[in-house]
This record gives C-alpha cells, sequence and structure tokens, in this order.
C-alpha cells in the first residue's frame, strides 16, 4: 500500500513538471497544480500534449 503511494506521488511529481514545462501553473479554476488530483493532471497533461501536436505541422515530422 505504502508503494502504491509513493508511485501516486512520483507520477504526480512528474506530470506537474510535464505541465510547468508547458507553461500551465494553475488549472482552469485557479487552484495550483499541487492541488489537484492525479487523475485531474493527468488530463490536462493530455490536453497539453494534444494541443503541441496540432501545432506540428506535417513539415516538422518529415
Amino acid at each position: 500500500m505504502e508503494r502504491q503511494l509513493l508511485i501516486k506521488e512520483e507520477r504526480k511529481e512528474f506530470v506537474i513538471s510535464e505541465l510547468i514545462y508547458f507553461e500551465v501553473t494553475k488549472l482552469a479554476d485557479g487552484r495550483q497544480l499541487y492541488e489537484a488530483s492525479l487523475a485531474e493532471l493527468e488530463l490536462l497533461h493530455i490536453r497539453e500534449k494534444i494541443k503541441l501536436a496540432r501545432k506540428v505541422t506535417v513539415e516538422q515530422i518529415i
């Protein structure tokens, strides 16, 4: 059980660092990233990656 909590916290820290890389520092409702649940952070992370992927052109891929 304790190991699972550690893994969850490590994942949360990783996702927060990724979001900061994407220049996201708060949630839409104004809360700080560390106040969000892992599920909320994961969803936000996915949305930010989608935004980034939409900016990539075919020429950049080839």
